[in-house]
C-alpha cells in the first residue's frame, strides 16, 4: 500500500504510514497499526480482501473494478466485504464494475446487470428486471442453477453399521511450547481444534461447516494423518495415530482427499494422465490392466473426454480441473473421500454439476464423504 502511495501521490515519510493506517481503518481492519506490519500469509481470507480494497482506494479512484472479490470467502466474511463495498459506494460516490459468477453477491451491490457468455453480452438491464424476468435462455439457466435446487432431490440412504471413521475428543495444536509454557506447566501453542467428536458410516456424507479459520480443514488433515493430533481418530476401528508407515501407505488408498483449489492442487508439469495414474503405480491397483485404460475409464466416469488425457492442467477450465482431482482420488476406489471446499472456487453452474457428480459417485460406489464447506446451500 505504501508503495502505491509513494508512486502515485505526493505523500512522503510519516504521512505515508498515517494514510495506510487510515485506509486500513476505512475498510474495517481492526488494530491497523498491528496488521500494517503483517505479511499476506498472516491474514485471513477476508482480511486479505479488505487490504486489497484499501490498496485500490489509496489513490482515491473514481472507478473501482472488483473482479470476483468474494470468491472462496465464507458466508459471513462475504457479507461483510459486500457491505463494505456498498458503503464505499454510498459514502464516496464511487462507481463500480462488479465482476462475479454469484448472482446473490451481485444483487447486494449492483444497480445494473450485464450477462456475458462466450465473450458476448447476451442480456443487460436493471438488476431487478434481469433477475426477476430474464429474457435470454442463458440468464434463465444461471438463475435456475442456484445450489438451493439441489436440496429438492432425494438424498442417498444414510449409512448403516459401524462407523468407517470416528473421532473422540480430537484436539489439534499448532506451535511448540516456549520456556514460559514449560515453567508454568502449560501445553503451549495455539489450539486449532478442541474436543471434536464425529462419526461417518459407509455410504454416509458428513458436512463440516464453519467460518474461515474455524478448524475445518485442520480437522480433515488430521483424519488423513497429514498433521498430528491428540484424542482418538479411528478408521475401520484402527487408531490412525498408531499406524506404521507401511500400514499408512497400505490404507491410504482407502482415504482420499480433493482439495479446494483446482488451480493449485494439480502439478502444472504433469499431464492429466500422469496426475490420475500416479496413485496406481504406488498402490498397485488392478495391475493386470494398463494404466491408460484405467485412467480413460475413470475420466469417462467423472465426465471428462479420455482423448484429453495427454493435456496439461492449464488447458482445462476450473470445473474440468476439479473433475481431474476427483478422478485422481476415485481411480483408487477409496472408501472415504474428504472434500475440502470442492466447489468454492467454481461458478454457480459448475458448482451444481460437481455436486451432481459427487452424488452419482456416492450412489454408485457407496462412498462415505467428509464434506467441508462454508456454504450451507451446497452442503444441503
Amino acid at each position: 500500500m505504501a508503495e502505491t502511495l509513494r508512486k502515485h501521490t505526493d505523500l512522503r515519510g510519516p504521512a505515508v504510514r498515517e494514510e495506510v493506517l487510515r485506509l486500513l481503518d476505512l475498510v474495517r481492519i481492526p488494530e491497523p497499526a498491528r496488521w500494517a506490519r503483517a505479511y499476506p500469509h498472516q491474514l485471513s481470507g477476508g482480511m486479505k480482501q479488505r487490504a486489497m480494497i484499501a490498496g485500490a482506494l489509496a489513490c482515491r479512484p473514481d472507478l473501482l473494478l472488483a473482479d470476483e472479490p468474494t470468491t472462496a470467502l465464507d458466508a459471513t466474511v462475504q457479507k461483510s466485504v459486500l457491505d463494505l463495498l456498498a458503503q464505499l459506494r454510498r459514502d464516496h460516490g464511487l462507481s463500480m464494475i462488479f465482476v462475479s459468477h454469484d448472482l446473490g453477491a451481485v444483487a447486494r451491490v449492483c444497480d445494473e446487470l450485464l450477462v456475458m457468455r462466450h465473450a458476448r453480452v447476451v442480456e443487460r438491464g436493471p438488476l431487478h428486471r434481469v433477475i426477476g424476468a430474464p429474457e435470454h435462455d442463458y440468464t434463465k439457466m444461471l438463475i435456475g442453477s442456484h445450489p438451493d435446487r439441489l436440496a429438492r432431490r432425494d438424498l442417498p440412504p444414510v449409512g448403516q453399521g459401524a462407523p468407517l471413521v470416528e473421532g473422540r475428543g480430537v484436539q489439534i495444536r499448532y506451535g511448540g511450547r516456549g520456556l514460559a509454557d514449560l515453567l508454568a506447566g502449560r501445553p503451549g501453542g495455539f489450539l486449532a481444534v478442541k474436543g471434536a467428536d464425529f462419526a461417518v458410516r459407509p455410504g454416509e456424507a458428513l458436512g463440516i461447516v464453519g467460518e474461515s479459520g474455524s478448524g475445518k480443514t485442520t480437522l480433515a488433515l488430521a483424519i488423513m494423518r497429514l498433521i498430528a493430533s491428540e484424542g482418538g481418530i479411528t478408521f475401520r476401528g484402527q487408531d490412525v495415530r498408531r499406524w506404521s508407515t507401511r500400514e499408512l501407505r497400505r490404507l491410504r488408498k482407502d482415504m482420499q482427499i480433493v482439495f479446494q483449489d483446482p488451480f493449485g492442487s494439480l502439478s502444472p508439469r504433469m499431464t492429466c494422465q500422469q496426475i490420475i495414474a500416479e496413485g496406481l503405480a504406488i498402490h498397485k491397483v488392478d495391475p493386470h490392466r494398463a494404466p491408460r485404460e484405467l485412467v480413460a475409464e475413470v475420466m469417462t466416469e467423472v465426465g471428462l473426454d479420455p482423448a484429453a488425457m495427454d493435456r496439461y492442467p492449464h488447458e482445462f477450465s476450473g470445473g474440468q480441473r476439479q473433475r481431474i482431482a476427483i478422478a485422481r482420488a476415485m481411480v483408487l476406489r477409496p472408501k472415504l473421500l474428504v472434500l475440502d471446499e470442492p466447489t468454492s472456487a467454481l461458478d454457480m453452474t459448475v458448482q451444481v454439476q460437481i455436486v451432481e457428480l459427487l452424488r452419482d459417485l456416492q450412489k454408485k460406489y457407496g462412498l462415505a464423504y467428509l464434506f467441508i464447506s462454508h456454504d450451507l446451500k451446497v452442503v444441503r
